[in-house]
């Protein structure tokens, strides 16, 4: 008998072991999702401070950066005006291309054609 309460000993501490192992693994996964989250909260804080910074950056080098947004909105209006001025100059020229393509029509019945066509219908 003393080689099976051995046994039943040994299966027992085995059990023990094992649920030892699985709480130290669950302890670790909440200690890990703890840091996780209290990481989470640092960076938010330092992102909300770097924000503040730059905002406040931004507001005492001249407000909302309207120098800058009134500048890139005059160079746009100017590409837009010489864009326009293009466009005058060469939409009668386009026109002009347009219809002389749409107009020469062509009246010469290629070879290839005429060959193609006498195969299908046996004329050759």
């Amino acid at each position: 008998m003393n080689n099976g309460s051995g046994i039943q000993e040994l299966m027992a501490a085995e059990t023990r072991a094992s649920q030892i192992v699985a709480d130290a693994r669950l302890a670790r996964g909440d200690r890990m999702k703890q840091a996780k989250a209290d990481a989470q909260e640092l960076i938010d804080a330092y992102r909300a401070e770097k924000q503040e910074e730059f905002n406040n950056s931004v507001l005492a080098a001249g407000g909302s950066g309207g120098s800058a947004s009134a500048k890139l909105q005059a160079e746009t209006n100017n590409e837009v005006q010489i864009m326009e001025g293009q466009f005058q100059r060469n939409s009668q020229k386009a026109i002009d291309v347009l219809l002389s393509k749409c107009c020469e029509v062509s009246l010469e019945v290629p070879t290839a054609r005429i060959r193609s066509t006498q195969k299908i219908y046996g004329k050759v």
